[in-house]
C-alpha cells in the first residue's frame, strides 16, 4: 500500500505542476498575480497623474503586456497615459486601444 500512496502522490504533483504551468494563451497562477499587481499599479499611476484627464481608461494586463482602452479627451492624454503605464515596474509593453471622445 505504501508504494501505491507514493504513485498517487507523484501523479498529484505532476497534475498540479501542469495545471499551474503557463501557455501562450493562459497564465500561470504566479503570472496572474503579477499581472493583477501591474494592473493596479498602472491604474493608480494614471489616476495620480496630475496632467492626465483620463477617467475612462481601462487597464488590462496579460503576461506583463498592458492594454489601455476606453476614452480620453485629447491625443496628449492618450500619449501621457501610455507614457505613465510604460514607467510602471514589470510592464513589458503597452498596447494603446484608447479612443478620443
Amino acid at each position: 500500500m505504501s508504494a501505491f500512496k507514493h504513485v498517487i502522490a507523484g501523479l498529484a504533483a505532476v497534475v498540479l505542476a501542469v495545471g499551474c504551468a503557463s501557455t501562450r494563451t493562459q497564465e500561470s497562477l504566479g503570472e496572474y498575480v503579477d499581472d493583477s499587481t501591474i494592473t493596479a499599479k498602472v491604474k493608480t499611476a494614471i489616476f495620480n497623474e496630475p496632467d492626465l484627464k483620463a477617467t475612462e481608461v481601462n487597464v488590462e494586463t496579460f503576461k506583463g503586456v498592458v492594454q489601455l482602452s476606453g476614452f480620453v479627451s485629447s491625443e496628449s492624454d492618450r500619449d501621457k497615459a501610455v507614457e505613465v503605464a510604460r514607467r510602471v515596474g514589470g510592464v513589458k509593453a503597452v498596447r494603446n486601444d484608447m479612443r478620443l471622445k
